[in-house]
């Protein structure tokens, strides 16, 4: 099991120092990857709205303050060697299909092979309104057409594609990403549609627990989860033990209800003990890679946090 971590590329803790500092000890600590999260512009965040909280705002203090990811994601590639960076995730319909899959090789060219691209369709119509150019209620399709577009672009020498929001022929694309036959693709989302497109093209599946639609924040909820992407894998015709499960903790300990809507315990909170447990029964179930966000006011309690956690819960697991 990968265990990664959240790098802040938005708030107070977004400075370049600050960022930077924080990857750079990450990796010293051993962390296998970090992630970095995906908006362009925000409106008033006070506004609920957000899914993955239970009041429906954003955690951070100012997170409409934020680098756009990709050129982030270069900048700490350049200032680290070993660890693994993760897009968590990218909205893809941010970006013009072959503008992304030409800056996301790029990507995984200047960082020597460490790019993990998180995908996702996107929630925010506002921010849809002042960026993207295809509809919002066409994402999805939009998303899995960029995909299958990216992997033409990534793979094959003479490139040709023929779709409904992407036609390109004759271009030369070069180089191709380092990782053959292409960066791993992890397809974030809890819905019903995500799960299909992790089914159909994901390396893995990258949930996050506490989406108030679709819930995954108990063990019976995400083995219920697991189960049927499995099931989907096999109708799509292919190996469902092929695809990982990476799951992203948004918080924990006492900063989580200890009993979800459903009765049962909420996974990653009460005690360290409790939470080491919590790995090993993800390990269990199949999860191959979980990421922590250590959010905390300043730079130094963030990396006090993570130094803690190694300690006490991931070299005990």
């Amino acid at each position: 099991m990968q265990i990664g971590f959240n790098l802040p590329n938005s708030g107070p803790l977004s400075s370049v120092v600050t960022m930077t500092d924080i990857a750079v000890q990450g990796e010293a600590m051993g962390f296998d990857y970090l992630t970095l999260t995906d908006h362009v512009v925000l409106p008033d965040t006070k506004v609920p709205g957000y899914p993955y909280s239970e009041s429906g705002e954003f955690y951070e203090e100012a997170p409409t303050e934020r680098h756009e990811q990709l050129v982030a994601m270069t900048w700490v590639a350049a200032r680290t060697t070993r660890i693994r960076l993760v897009a968590a995730v990218m909205v893809v319909p941010h970006r013009p299909a072959m503008l992304a899959a030409k800056m996301l090789a790029t990507l995984d060219v200047l960082s020597g092979g460490r790019l993990v691209v998180g995908i996702g369709a996107g929630w925010l119509k506002s921010e849809f309104d002042a960026v993207v150019t295809t509809p919002f209620a066409e994402r999805g399709a939009v998303t899995d057409e960029y995909i299958d577009a990216f992997r033409v672009l990534w793979t094959e020498p003479r490139p040709r594609f023929a779709g409904r929001y992407v036609r390109f022929n004759g271009m030369v694309f070069e180089p191709k990403p380092v990782q053959r036959p292409h960066p791993p693709i992890w397809v974030g989302g809890e819905s019903g549609p995500a799960l299909r497109r992790a089914a159909r093209v994901g390396d893995a599946w990258y949930p996050i627990g506490s989406n108030n639609r679709h819930l995954l924040d108990t063990l019976p909820r995400l083995r219920a989860g697991i189960t049927r992407l499995r099931k989907l894998a096999a109708e799509a015709g292919r190996d469902p033990q092929s695809i990982g499960v990476a799951y992203r903790v948004k918080r924990y300990g006492a900063a989580v209800p200890p009993v979800a809507s459903d009765g049962e315990r909420r996974l990653f909170s009460g005690s360290d003990a409790d939470i080491i447990g919590d790995f090993r029964a993800l390990r269990h179930l199949g999860v191959t890679a979980i990421d922590i966000d250590f959010a905390r006011p300043d730079e130094e309690s963030v990396l006090a946090e993570m130094r803690r956690f190694r300690t006490a819960v991931i070299e005990r697991i």
